[in-house]
């Protein structure tokens, strides 16, 4: 995704894209795991700050965006719904580059017991998704 920044003073045009989005777990190893099975991620090394005692990956996805997973004692739980939409991050997307992956890959998940909370379908905006929730309840659209 880019977001095209005219400015006034400059006149210059700059292209912007989103470089990460990062997500907090308990259970650092588990997250990662789930996001190399399933989506075909590639995990950087591990980020240690033992002043801290915060750790993380970053997971790649081939291009584009990455995702950081962290992990730190005293993070408090998400008082969000899962089942519910509210203000802020909602969910994010992965795309699998075709219908017949995305129904694959949701039988897959549910088969696994990850809940799908929303069944392969297009949408009115034409995409082509289902909506599952990972080990720590996030949302991820499964996108052709």
């Amino acid at each position: 995704m880019s977001i095209v920044l005219e400015s006034t003073a400059h006149a210059n045009v700059r292209v912007m894209k989103i470089e990460h989005i990062a997500v907090w777990t308990r259970d650092l190893e588990k997250l990662r795991a789930f996001y190399e099975k399933y989506f075909g991620a590639s995990a950087h090394d591990k980020y240690i700050n033992p002043k801290k005692n915060f750790e993380s990956y970053f997971l790649s996805f081939g291009e584009g965006c990455r995702l950081e997973i962290m992990q730190m004692p005293g993070i408090p739980t998400s008082e969000n719904d899962v089942y519910k939409q509210f203000t802020g991050l909602v969910h994010f997307a992965l795309s699998t580059g075709n219908k017949a992956e995305v129904d694959r890959l949701t039988e897959l998940l549910r088969g696994d017991g990850y809940e799908v909370v929303g069944e392969p379908r297009t949408t009115g905006d034409g995409y082509y998704e289902s909506v599952v929730l990972d080990p720590d309840g996030n949302r991820i659209e499964i996108t052709e």
